[in-house]
C-alpha cells in the first residue's frame, strides 16, 4: 500500500481551469473521498494520480516517489470507472484473471486461480465465475469490476463514483462491503462521490472540491461540525443546512451576512422567532417540521411522535450557528 501526495497540481483543459493548485496529502492506508459538484475536478485529479493525465504544473508522489513523469503501469495503481468496463465475451473469471495475465506479473495458472478464486469469495461472487459477464446483474457486474482492481494488489485503488448506477439497496450492501474490504487489505482509497451518505460512512478523510480547488479536508466529522464555506456545509447533511440572512436572529456579528444551522441545531419551543408548521414528514425514526420564517423556509428534525401539524405556531432559535461573510466563508 502506499500514501499519496499531489504536489501544486495545476490542469487545463483549453481555456478551461480543471485543477488549481492543488495540495493534498493521502495518508497510507486511508479511505479519501472527494466530494464536490460536477465539474468541481474530481475525476480529472484521479486521472492524474493514476497517470492518465498529465500535469500542466505541479507532481503526483506516490510513497515519496515522485511519478510524475511515469506510465499508469510504472506506477501500480487500479482504476474502477462508474462503467463496469468488463469483457462481455469472457466469463467472471476470465475478466477477474485478466489483469494477472501480463507478463510483468509471471504468474504461474495456478496462481491466478488461487487469487481469483479468493477475490471472488471476498465479493461472494465465487458461485458466477463460470457465468458470461452479460448473465450478470448490476451489482454484480460492479462486484466483478471492483474485484478485478482487488486482484492485482495495486499500490492504490483509485474509484469514480463506482456504485451511483446502482439502486439504493445495493449502494447499502456495496458500501459495506467496501469498507470491509478496504479495512481487512489495509489498501489506500481514493474514492469519488456524489453522494454524502457514501462519504460520511466509508471515508477516514473527506477533500471537498469547487470550481478545481480543494477548499477543505478532514475527517468527516471535522467537515461536517467545522465547515470552512457555505458550500462545504451544504455537501454534507440530510436534510440540508438552512442558510438564511444573519440580520434575521438578532445577536448575529455585525461582519456576517449568512447564518447557518442545520436541522439538529434549531431549539423548538425557546424563547426565540415565531415560525409556521408548514409540512409535518413523518419518517419513522424521525419526524421532520418545514417551517415558514417570514419569506424563508427551514427544516427541522424533532420527536417522532410530536403531536405537531401543519398550522401550528412554534418558536425556534438557533443553537451555536454557523456565521459567514459576503463571500460565503467561515467566520
Amino acid at each position: 500500500m502506499a500514501s499519496i501526495e499531489v504536489r501544486n497540481l495545476t490542469k487545463r483543459f483549453g481555456g478551461i481551469m480543471a485543477l488549481d493548485d492543488i495540495e493534498l496529502r493521502v495518508p497510507n492506508g486511508s479511505f479519501v473521498v472527494l466530494l464536490g459538484p460536477t465539474g468541481a475536478g474530481k475525476t480529472t485529479l484521479l486521472r492524474l494520480i493514476a497517470g492518465l493525465e498529465k500535469p500542466d504544473e505541479g507532481h503526483v508522489v506516490i510513497d515519496d516517489m515522485d511519478c510524475t513523469q511515469q506510465t499508469p503501469a510504472e506506477r501500480n495503481v487500479a482504476m474502477v470507472f462508474q462503467q463496469y468496463s468488463l469483457y462481455p465475451h469472457m466469463s467472471v473469471r476470465e475478466n477477474l484473471a485478466f489483469p494477472l495475465m501480463s507478463r510483468l506479473l509471471s504468474m504461474s495458472e495456478s496462481e491466478i486461480n488461487l487469487k481469483v478464486n479468493s477475490i471472488a469469495e471476498t465479493l461472494k461472487i465465487d458461485h458466477k465465475l463460470s457465468n458470461k459477464a452479460t448473465e450478470l446483474s448490476g451489482g454484480e457486474m460492479q462486484r466483478v469490476a471492483i474485484g478485478r482492481a482487488l486482484v492485482r494488489n495495486p499500490n492504490i485503488y483509485l474509484m469514480d463514483e463506482p456504485l451511483s448506477s446502482l439502486d439504493a439497496k445495493l449502494r447499502s450492501d456495496l458500501r459495506i462491503e467496501l469498507t470491509r474490504i478496504q479495512k481487512d487489505i489495509g489498501g489506500t482509497f481514493l474514492y469519488v462521490t456524489h453522494d454524502q451518505i457514501e462519504a460520511m460512512t466509508m471515508a477516514t478523510h473527506i477533500g471537498v472540491l469547487e470550481e478545481g480547488r480543494l477548499i477543505q479536508f478532514g475527517t468527516p466529522r471535522e467537515v461536517y461540525d467545522d465547515p470552512a464555506s457555505v458550500s462545504v456545509a451544504a455537501r454534507l447533511g440530510q436534510p440540508r443546512i438552512n442558510i438564511l440572512d444573519a440580520s434575521i436572529f438578532p445577536g448575529s456579528p455585525q461582519v456576517a451576512k449568512l447564518i447557518g444551522f442545520r436541522p439538529e441545531q434549531l431549539l423548538l419551543g425557546n424563547d426565540g422567532l415565531e415560525t409556521v408548521v408548514k409540512r409535518v414528514e413523518r419518517l419513522g425514526d424521525q419526524t421532520r417540521l418545514h417551517l415558514s420564517l417570514g419569506d424563508n423556509s427551514i427544516v427541522t428534525v424533532t420527536d417522532p411522535h410530536t403531536d405537531l401539524k401543519a398550522g401550528c405556531l412554534i418558536s425556534v432559535k438557533p443553537n451555536n450557528p454557523f456565521f459567514f461573510d459576503a463571500d460565503g466563508k467561515r467566520i
